[in-house]
């Protein structure tokens, strides 16, 4: 596990090696011959993201674990870096439910976050800053944290994505109940939940209500 997490920071750290390009790579279509050309394939990366993808369903997260790292570097190697990317992500995602906050970190922060801004893949960031934000919380590094899901919502607002905004202003409002700033929590949530309702985004409202309740319980339980 450990050993996978290396190689592929070392990856990330030899990403100038990659294709001199400005976009994403996507799958190219079948030659004239029929065959299929290996450097943009990743035909091995989408089988052992599917399996891994069902490995962490079932809850078998160490097999998800070296599965998805196995995808992310197909992906690499086919210099498919949107799935690269994803795939790192996922793979950081798993460590951070299996609590490894250390090496889900290293493979956002060092892999994943480096390669999205080196492409300007400005989704993949705000994914990174998000997951970052989500990681630094858990690990109980709470300006870390604030500062990734701060970070999430400025390129939100620079590219015009509402919901990632609303998603990092939900992270922070996660930081300020930890840090048992329950007033500003609250603030935070009224100003997502006005900015939901002009931008006619509904999906949030359960998150709305499910932090309110939170947060009354937890004022409860001081008093």
């Amino acid at each position: 596990m450990y050993k996978l997490c290396f190689a592929l920071l070392c990856l990330g750290f030899s990403g100038s090696a990659m294709a001199q390009t400005n976009t994403f790579v996507q799958q190219e279509p079948l030659s004239n011959n029929g065959s299929i050309t290996i450097a943009v394939s990743g035909a091995d990366g989408d089988f052992y993201f599917e399996q891994a993808e069902k490995n962490e369903k079932n809850g078998d997260l160490n097999d998800a674990v070296t599965l998805f790292g196995k995808a992310a570097f197909e992906y690499n190697n086919s210099k498919n870096f949107s799935r690269y990317g994803a795939s790192l992500l996922r793979l950081s995602n798993v460590h951070y439910l299996m609590e490894h906050y250390t090496e889900a970190e290293q493979v956002t922060l060092n892999v994943a976050l480096k390669t999205y801004s080196r492409f300007g893949n400005r989704v993949g960031q705000m994914a990174s800053y998000n997951q970052l934000g989500k990681i630094y919380l858990a690990a109980n590094k709470l300006t870390q944290s604030m500062w990734f899901f701060t970070q999430q919502g400025i390129l939100a607002r620079q590219v015009n994505n509402n919901s990632a905004y609303i998603d990092s202003i939900l992270g922070l409002v996660q930081v300020k109940m930890k840090k048992k700033e329950y007033s500003l929590a609250l603030k935070d949530i009224n100003r997502a939940e006005l900015f939901a309702k002009t931008t006619n985004l509904n999906q949030f409202k359960g998150q709305f209500k499910q932090a309110r309740t939170s947060i009354a319980e937890k004022k409860t339980t001081l008093k």
